[in-house]
């Protein structure tokens, strides 16, 4: 039985700790949330939304971003501990992604864990984390939207809140929730703007 992580350890630490354990060619998101324990929502979370960064990354962004809703979902309804369907457990990650994935966001991760301190703890906790969870839920669905590069920044503001969650650092929540906000508010201009043109094309 693998013992829990140390609460104290280093998220960029943990995620290679996380990389290191994984067996075989692929890891199920089931295997990734047993492994995560005690932080297990703010660890998840930032798991599924790292690779949501990659700019024009294709497939794997879409494959995340579902089970991504799903536990923001979670956190907007109040749970204390993360659960997924059998069906989106079973959603599997290469091991050499993982491996990838350590080393690249690890520099990254510990720019932010060098900034980050518990700062307006409240916005990290009950009741105010459920607003939280409800942005979570509507970056996340962004992700979905078929439109190239349109991962990048609602994954960008994911990871920053995840860090804020997991550092009890209300300034990086509020710091990535504008940030999905002005996307969500950018992607809404552009879908108006698209359908004033096309009716206009239309002579609607």
């Amino acid at each position: 039985m693998t013992a829990p992580p140390d609460e104290t350890m280093a998220i960029s630490h943990r995620l290679t700790d996380l990389a290191q354990d994984a067996e075989g060619d692929t890891v199920t998101l089931a295997w990734i949330l047993s492994q995560l324990h005690e932080r297990a929502f703010g660890l998840f979370l930032l798991v599924l939304a790292l690779p949501c960064c990659i700019p024009f990354l294709y497939g794997v962004p879409q494959v995340v971003a579902l089970p991504l809703m799903f536990v923001s979902a979670q956190i907007l309804l109040g749970r204390t501990t993360p659960w997924l369907p059998k069906k989106l457990a079973a959603r599997t990650v290469a091991t050499a992604s993982l491996h990838s994935l350590a080393r690249r966001a690890g520099p990254w991760l510990r720019r932010i864990e060098a900034f980050s301190r518990p700062r307006l703890v409240a916005l990290t906790r009950r009741p105010m984390d459920q607003i939280v969870g409800l942005a979570l839920v509507l970056f996340s669905a962004s992700i979905l939207v078929p439109l190239p590069g349109t991962n990048t920044v609602p994954g960008f503001a994911v990871v920053i809140i995840s860090m804020g969650l997991l550092q009890r650092d209300g300034i990086l929540v509020v710091l990535g929730s504008i940030l999905g906000t002005a996307w969500i508010g950018t992607l809404l201009l552009a879908g108006a703007t698209l359908a004033t043109l096309i009716r206009g094309w239309l002579g609607v």
